[in-house]
């Protein structure tokens, strides 16, 4: 049982209401299509959890969210406050739109929150260092942009440090001569520990990637990208571009740019094909379909698991059957076998 977060690797918490499933502060199930995930407190994203650990644990979801009194339904969503702390998110059948008004309309409402109180922070210790004689604040500004904000692995199984400045270098686009899109990673080799956070380390490099692996990595940086959360306008406007691309590789081709496409900002010219210069609501439109498409990539290798699981038993099963068989009968029932095959 996992008890981190797969994004930002914080401690996901504890309950002791879910008997089956101890772990989180705020659970997410859908009893319907038997899915369940661990919100993170730290960075709001929802951790899908492991199959063979979800069933009772549902279950169990669904009798504590109807037996608290401090429940609030929508036709298709529910959330419930039990009196331990424990907040459950009950799914029903919503629109892709509810659903995503609910999964990420407070996260990135909180993220633009720490983002005003970080800049105010910095900004007031500044004016601090400042009349103190001592400007230590582009010291502390350094650090901050150097710390590894995902670690992630590349078509080689390289490890990739990513930290903010990494993150603002990344780009997507299209080669001029085809619809094939690509992104391109700017990432440490290493990190070290310096103070209290995880420093990149080593000389900066760039890879490029495609296809599922593209995507992946993307959904780790995105969210450091977009720092300054959205507005719920912007939240469904993203989720309109998700529905008519109808599949995260068509939504990222349709936004990339050309190669070495280049437009005005301002009176200067800014990349267009960096991911910072996109429009905010195509970046929001990529995290979100990012996100969805690694959940979609992790169910289908749990179908996998569970087909192999059926076949294995099938064949224990058919073991089974012939040892009740007399010899002659089995043997009989080959030959008719063969005429059938004729």
């Amino acid at each position: 049982m996992y008890r981190t977060c797969i994004y930002c690797n914080r401690n996901l918490g504890t309950n002791e209401v879910v008997e089956h499933f101890p772990v989180g502060r705020q659970l997410a199930f859908d009893q319907e299509q038997g899915r369940l995930w661990v919100i993170c407190e730290a960075c709001r994203r929802w951790n899908l959890t492991p199959l063979d650990e979800r069933w009772e644990a549902i279950e169990e979801c669904e009798r504590q969210f109807y037996d608290t009194s401090q429940s609030y339904s929508t036709a298709n969503i529910g959330l419930a406050h039990l009196p331990e702390g424990l907040q459950l998110v009950r799914i029903g059948r919503p629109k892709r739109r509810e659903f995503a008004a609910w999964r990420y309309g407070r996260e990135f409402w909180q993220r633009r929150v720490r983002s005003v109180i970080s800049t105010a922070v910095q900004v007031a210790f500044g004016v601090v260092s400042v009349i103190a004689g001592a400007n230590i604040l582009p010291a502390i500004i350094a650090i901050r942009q150097n710390r590894v904000v995902a670690r992630v692995r590349d078509d080689k199984d390289r490890r990739l440090f990513i930290t903010p400045k990494e993150a603002k270098r990344a780009k997507l686009y299209r080669s001029d001569s085809s619809e094939e899109w690509s992104v391109e990673v700017s990432y440490r080799p290493a990190e070290r520990t310096f103070l209290a956070w995880n420093q990149g380390k080593g000389k900066r490099q760039s890879v490029l990637l495609s296809g599922p692996t593209a995507i992946r990595v993307a959904g780790h940086i995105l969210p450091h990208v977009n720092e300054w959360g959205a507005t719920d306008a912007q939240v469904r406007n993203a989720v309109q571009r998700i529905e008519e691309a109808r599949s995260a590789e068509r939504l990222f081709a349709e936004i990339a740019p050309q190669q070495g496409a280049i437009r005005m900002q301002g009176i200067f010219e800014v990349d267009a094909t960096k991911l910072t210069k996109l429009d905010s609501e195509a970046r929001l439109a990529l995290e979100m379909v990012a996100h969805e498409d690694s959940e979609r990539r992790a169910l289908e290798g749990e179908l996998a698991l569970l087909e192999q699981a059926w076949r294995d038993a099938e064949e224990i099963a058919a073991i089974a059957d012939r040892l009740a068989i007399p010899e002659p009968v089995e043997d009989l029932l080959e030959v008719w076998k063969r005429e059938l095959r004729r």
